[in-house]
């Protein structure tokens, strides 16, 4: 599964970071980001959480409005701009649809969405004691770990030094140099 390759089909490389809380997603993630931005990629980022989102103080007329029923609100300043959207009992949006929301990028990582159709690098440690999801999830094309390489590793799985995060970058920058399939 190539990086460009999903149901998603963005106009743009998407790859999914999963793991198991603890592992060292977002300290990976950090990283890389910084690294791509440095070389001047640019990088967008999804991040999923179960929780609900806090953005603004409650007494900032932005939150204020938000709540007498505003749909959608958008907060701007010289130095970023942030769009809050009430659900208000509405499905959570899909992954495909908040990829749409994002403008153009070198690479958009996601964050969570596990169960999706993209490309997936897993972020896994034994000691966290649970399972790899690589076992069982075809997508998963590389992981990033401080154990060995298992004997019995899928074909077409890459094996990374989690503890040599240069060597991660290498290997996704090595991916986003291959054509992309349409």
């Amino acid at each position: 599964m190539d990086l460009a390759t999903s149901a998603c089909a963005p106009a743009h490389p998407v790859l999914g970071v999963v793991g198991r809380s603890g592992s060292g997603k977002t300290t990976l993630l950090e990283y890389v980001v910084h690294e791509m931005a440095a070389r001047g990629l640019r990088v967008n980022l999804i991040k999923h959480s179960h929780h609900d989102l806090a953005l603004e103080p409650p007494q900032k007329d932005s939150a204020r409005l938000r709540m007498a029923g505003a749909a959608e609100v958008l907060v701007a300043s010289p130095y970023r701009f942030a769009i809050v959207h009430e659900l208000r009992g509405a499905p959570e949006p899909t992954l495909s649809q908040q990829l749409a929301r994002m403008g153009p990028a070198d690479l958009t990582l996601v964050e969570g969405f596990k169960t999706d159709p993209i490309a997936k690098l897993e972020v896994f440690r034994p000691e966290v004691g649970q399972a790899p999801l690589y076992l069982h999830d075809v997508t998963v094309v590389a992981v990033a770990s401080d154990a060995p390489s298992p004997h019995d590793l899928r074909a077409g799985v890459a094996w990374l030094d989690l503890n040599d995060r240069a060597s991660v970058l290498n290997w996704l920058l090595q991916r986003l140099e291959k054509p992309l399939v349409k």
